[in-house]
């Protein structure tokens, strides 16, 4: 097959580009030299067409609503995996064997302690601090603890780093969530699963005994894969920048936290709970719709649609059943917000407004829910983001160090301020 290319007209210059194609997806232009050539840079605020990297990780097709993780469906991973299998999955490249799943669990479960001083770091917060401002600071404190796995030239020490960010995470946000409540610390327990792990030091008290739902935790473990990675995001693009600047992965996944916690990203699940609690009732749903179809007013449907899916999120189908099954567990039948929830789901679904705008549920709108159910306020929503997506940012930065034709990130601007002037003495002005 010849190899395709696309000619650009500047200034009555013609100027070829080769055209690179992936294993799926769209074709790309390569315009690496386009500054070079013409003298013109892109203008692409968003990067809405344009591929910041090239990757072997996820792969996302919104028209048809396909999610891939080195090739595998989400729904498979979901429904038929195990989180830390993911983990493995989005970190090596193959699904582990079962000696290797052993070995992999095994290391990870080993690291989920974190060094006794920083249990005397959470007390440096205010009670009421957001738990994700203290997760910024906890998680970018790491590296002040472990020094010995911030060189990233180091293999091995790259290695470490990754599973002790994988295995700290939940401890980390499980003090984050005991702290704001004024509870004490749970430490990890060895013989748990990574889910059944979190929960029992989410949930449980030293004056009694514990004992974790299995659907429940079965519940978490989906939500930790259906969040763990989510191809070029604002997070996982802002732990590449800052990765390419050579920061220690601590710092980068630190930073990644931080863009996750805008609410346009990774607070939609606790924005859209929140929407569900202004409603309150069903009676008041019509007036919210008509509002919603109003393009003079103000107020959005949160956890409707999704920038990338043009389709039917699949994280929503999955998460969608999930729900219920916790709810059915619970035995939660007659709580007013999960009528306002199911009641919306509904209209959404099946109104012609939503349906032709493709105004679908998301994954936000279940878990919101879902972590609700579970017992979680809305503030932690984020934080289990947080905490599922530690490893697709972990993999994110361990492909880009290891790219050798990896470079410090540095985007260009259009620039529409004043031209070049002349400095006036202030007794002139």
């Amino acid at each position: 097959m010849p190899k395709q290319s696309a000619t650009l007209q500047v200034g009555g210059k013609n100027v070829e580009f080769s055209i690179q194609q992936g294993t799926i997806g769209p074709d790309v232009i390569d315009i690496t030299t386009l500054y070079k050539d013409t003298g013109a840079f892109t203008f692409d605020p968003g990067f809405t067409s344009t591929a910041s990297c090239e990757s072997q990780i996820t792969y996302i097709d919104g028209e048809k609503g396909v999610l891939l993780h080195r090739g595998y469906p989400i729904e498979q991973l979901a429904e038929e995996g195990h989180y830390l299998e993911t983990c493995y999955l989005l970190l090596y490249g193959e699904l582990p064997t079962a000696r290797e799943m052993e070995d992999f669990e095994y290391r990870v479960t080993h690291h989920t302690m974190i060094h006794e001083q920083m249990s005397r770091f959470y007390s440096g917060f205010r009670r009421d601090a957001h738990p994700m401002a203290v997760m910024v600071g906890s998680v970018g404190a790491l590296s002040a603890f472990y020094h010995d796995s911030i060189d990233i030239s180091d293999p091995h020490q790259r290695m470490v780093a990754s599973l002790r960010m994988i295995a700290k995470m939940p401890t980390l946000a499980a003090m984050a969530y005991k702290y704001h409540i004024g509870q004490p610390f749970v430490y990890p327990r060895n013989e748990l699963s990574y889910a059944e792990n979190f929960l029992h030091m989410c949930f449980s008290v030293p004056c009694e005994p514990y004992k974790v739902n299995p659907v429940l935790a079965r519940a978490m473990d989906r939500i930790f894969i259906l969040h763990a990675d989510h191809e070029q995001n604002a997070s996982t693009s802002t732990v590449r920048l800052a990765g390419s600047s050579g920061a220690n992965p601590f710092a980068c996944i630190a930073a990644g936290i931080a863009c996750l916690w805008g609410p346009a990203h990774g607070g939609a699940n606790e924005a859209a709970l929140n929407m569900l609690m202004e409603i309150g009732t069903k009676d008041r749903i019509p007036e919210y719709i008509a509002r919603a179809k109003d393009k003079n007013d103000p107020f959005r449907l949160m956890g409707f649609g999704h920038r990338v899916y043009k389709n039917y999120d699949p994280r929503a189908k999955i998460m969608q059943q999930t729900c219920h099954e916790v709810l059915d567990e619970l035995g939660i039948k007659d709580d007013p917000l999960l009528e306002v929830a199911m009641e919306l789901e509904h209209i959404a679904l099946h109104d012609e407004y939503f349906v032709e705008k493709k105004l679908y549920p998301n994954v936000d709108f279940y878990s919101g829910i879902t972590l609700k159910a579970l017992g979680f306020p809305t503030n932690m929503f984020t934080v289990l983001f947080a905490l599922a997506r530690t490893v697709g940012w972990i993999a994110q930065w361990k492909e880009m160090i290891e790219d050798p034709h990896q470079r410090i990130g540095r985007p260009r601007q259009l620039y529409t301020g004043a031209p070049q002037r002349d400095y006036v003495a202030v007794e002139k002005r």
